[in-house]
Order: C-alpha cells, then structure tokens, then sequence
C-alpha cells in the first residue's frame, strides 16, 4: 500500500532532524522536577499535537492510560473520521499518489490527470477504509479500544517495546487487554478491498505482504507516536536556541 511511505519518511525525519534521537531510547522520558518532588499532585498532561510534523494526523494517540475510561461507539467512528478526513490526510494522499504515479506503481491507473486521479483516489482509499476497520467498525463490533496509550515514562527501549507491542496487544472497553483483533483483522478487510481497485497486485502473495507491511507500519507508526513528544520538545528547544543566537 502507498500509506507505507508516509511513516518511513515520518521516521527518516526523525533520525534526521535529530542528532540526540538514539539518545531518547537509551534515557528515560524527561520529567519535570516540581512534578516529581511533589508526588502527591496529579502529573502535568501536555496537549496532545493532533498533527506530527505539522501533517500526520494523530488522533488516536492519548497521553496516559490512567483513569481509564473507555469510549462509545460514536466516539470511536469520532476517532476514525478524524484522523480519514483530515486535511493532512488529503494532502498526503495526492503526495504519495504523484509518487505512485511517477514511479508507474499501479500500470493500471494510467498517466496523466485521469492517471493522477485514480492514484489520489486509490492513496486515499487506503486512509479511509484502513482508518474505519481499525479505528471505528472492529472497535465496536469486538468492543475494543482504537486508542493508543502512550507510556511516556521508563527507559527509552522499555518504551519502544510497548510501542511495538500494542499492534498485538490491546486494551478493552472493559478495561482489560487482549490480541488485538480490530488491527490484524481490520487491516486484513482493509487489504482485502484494495484488491478491488488494485487492480496489477491481486494474488494471495500480494495480499500477504500488503499485511504484513501495513502492520509493521502501523508499529512503526506506535513508536513515533510514542517518542513524538520527546522531539517535539527537542525541536521546540532547537528553534528557540537558534532564535536567541540570531537576536545577539
């Protein structure tokens, strides 16, 4: 699927536009003192960035787990509708949609505006079917959480393990956990249906790695979504050094 691409550049940025970056798995979360001299007082939350990197929507991220309180099923779809339509997702699909079309990855789709249509309309389609059986139908019908809960405190590779295993681990509306069928499954359908409109990658070894590859991006994707934070306050340091050094 094209939506691959999205992350592996989200990631290359990261490693690139952060020197320290190795340094974020190997220490733990950065903790505010006066938060944690006074124990007793409930933990700062940041707003959560509903965007990384200005563009990926980021939705289905929540800062913490605790209290726990689980969300209906219109909230769910909330969730999915958010993160398909939003216009970082449109914007997106046209990028990797040109790329797909300049690369020739679907000979199908053809070239030119018609051609550059059907590859928008295919690198969208993904998005949306991908956003709504993982994020709003699955979740409902196996009442399960769509969410992301992002660890944020331990050591960095402590924190990259549970960012990995939450494609596989899932939290309940019950408050539980268990394998985490709206993603397996839900990718599954949502490959399943791109068949229909891809139309040069339709075998069973196509649709295995489309699987496969959609999985590990959407762990790939966990980990950003874990360590966002980290680099957000890191870039935000960076600008605001530079700032001072150009007002001397």
């Amino acid at each position: 699927m094209v939506i691959y691409k999205i992350w592996f550049t989200g990631l290359t940025f990261f490693a690139l536009v952060s020197p320290s970056a190795s340094q974020i798995l190997a220490t733990t979360a950065p903790v505010n003192s006066d938060i944690a001299t006074a124990t007793e007082k409930e933990p700062a939350v940041e707003p959560e960035s509903k965007r990384l990197f200005g563009i990926v929507p980021n939705y289905r991220t929540s800062p913490n787990l605790t209290p726990y309180v689980p969300l209906s099923k219109t909230e769910k779809f909330k969730v999915a509708s958010e993160d398909a339509f939003d216009r970082g997702t449109i914007g997106l699909s046209a990028m990797f949609g040109a790329e797909s079309q300049l690369t020739n990855g679907n000979k199908a789709f053809g070239q030119g505006a018609a051609g550059f249509g059907q590859y928008f309309g295919a690198a969208y389609g993904d998005f949306v079917i991908g956003d709504f059986m993982t994020e709003g139908i699955f979740p409902s019908l196996l009442h399960q959480d769509p969410r992301y809960f992002r660890k944020g405190t331990g050591g960095g590779w402590s924190r990259l393990r549970y960012a990995a295993g939450q494609i596989f681990w899932t939290h309940t509306d019950s408050g539980g956990t268990q394998f985490n069928y709206s993603e397996v499954v839900g990718n599954s359908v949502a490959v399943a249906i791109s068949n229909a409109y891809y139309v040069d990658n339709r075998t069973a070894a196509d649709g295995v790695s489309k699987l496969g590859m959609q999985l590990g991006v959407d762990m790939a994707s966990n980990v950003l979504k874990e360590f966002w934070p980290d680099l957000e306050r890191k870039l935000k340091h960076r600008t605001h050094r530079n700032d001072l050094a150009g007002d001397r």
